[in-house]
């Protein structure tokens, strides 16, 4: 795989490039990512909402494509925007969760579609069929997260979506044509969602502290988020929280509440006329300027520059 883009690194360019997430917060799970003896992976669709739809880690690699609706996704500590056709490659054990914008009782139907195959599978295949080794980097990478831009997205999300009407050798042809499609991208067509990848330690149990402190966030944008509210909330020290935060979510929960308040801000700035000085109040800026400094530093322009382009985009 090529050097690679850094523009899609941790600190604000998921938000800044793709419109900002309106929302976050799904409890993380471990995802059992059920095994089929006729196949060596696993290639499903889903709705959304859908109970496999969640804040979730599992010990697979993940190719997901999104075929219909808009809304956040957080992969490991990155958070940002995601519209139909996007393409990503998750790596093992990263938690990541994708989260559509929808009204009361709607349903998205099929809006993903799901390649998992586990390391000992194509570790095994490498080594007995050197043609394969230059997928080695492409393993490696995808434990920063890697989101597939232009002609790498179109066509991986054709042969992803293939894999599902494909049997026997066809199928296992095609799930290889779409490994050396992504190894093979050009430098322009991919982002690292994550400045150095997210370390973990294997255990990819849910965290229902974490889950609930995100829950919690989600839905009191504007009220007390302080760190020691949320760990009397969910029954830990200060302390104690705020390690666990970092080793579950790859950031500190000053840093995610931040981003998620200007994520929100920036779906309110899009969607609704609300003055610039509401919006900064009602995402949990009680101070004008700070907010218009932390909107700057993030997204990299300011409030009323973000709205302007977004009516001109949009």
């Amino acid at each position: 795989m090529a050097n690679g883009s850094e523009a899609g690194g941790a600190e604000g360019m998921p938000i800044s490039a793709r419109r900002a997430a309106s929302t976050l917060g799904m409890t993380p799970v471990s995802e059992e990512v059920p095994y089929d003896p006729r196949y060596s992976t696993r290639w499903h669709r889903h709705d959304y909402p859908s109970p496999i739809a969640r804040w979730n880690a599992h010990p697979e690699y993940e190719i997901h494509l999104v075929t219909r609706g808009s809304g956040s996704y957080i992969v490991g500590d990155a958070i940002g925007r995601f519209e139909p056709g996007q393409l990503t490659l998750v790596g093992p054990g990263i938690p990541h969760d994708w989260i559509s914008e929808i009204e009361p009782g709607e349903v998205i139907a099929g809006r993903d579609v799901v390649l998992q195959f586990n390391d000992m599978w194509i570790r095994d295949c490498i080594r007995r069929l050197p043609e394969l080794a230059h997928l080695r980097v492409l393993l490696d990478h995808s434990r920063r997260g890697i989101e597939f831009q232009g002609d790498a997205a179109e066509r991986g999300a054709e042969l992803l979506l293939s894999i599902g009407e494909a049997g026997g050798t066809e199928r296992l042809i095609t799930i290889f044509r779409l490994l050396d499609l992504l190894a093979a991208a050009p430098a322009q067509e991919y982002n690292y969602l994550t400045e150095s990848g997210v370390e973990t330690d294997g255990d990819t149990r849910g965290d229902d502290a974490v889950g609930k402190a995100l829950d919690h966030v989600h839905d009191n944008m504007g009220g007390d988020l302080r760190l020691g509210t949320i760990a009397r909330l969910v029954r830990m020290s200060d302390s104690a929280f705020s390690r666990h935060f970092k080793r579950i979510t790859g950031q500190a929960y000053s840093h995610t509440v931040r981003r998620m308040r200007l994520a929100r801000a920036c779906t309110l700035l899009e969607q609704t006329t609300e003055p610039v000085s509401s919006v900064a109040q009602t995402v949990g800026f009680g101070n004008l300027s700070n907010f218009n400094r932390q909107f700057l530093a993030e997204v990299g322009c300011s409030p009323l520059r973000y709205r302007a382009l977004a009516k001109f985009l949009g």
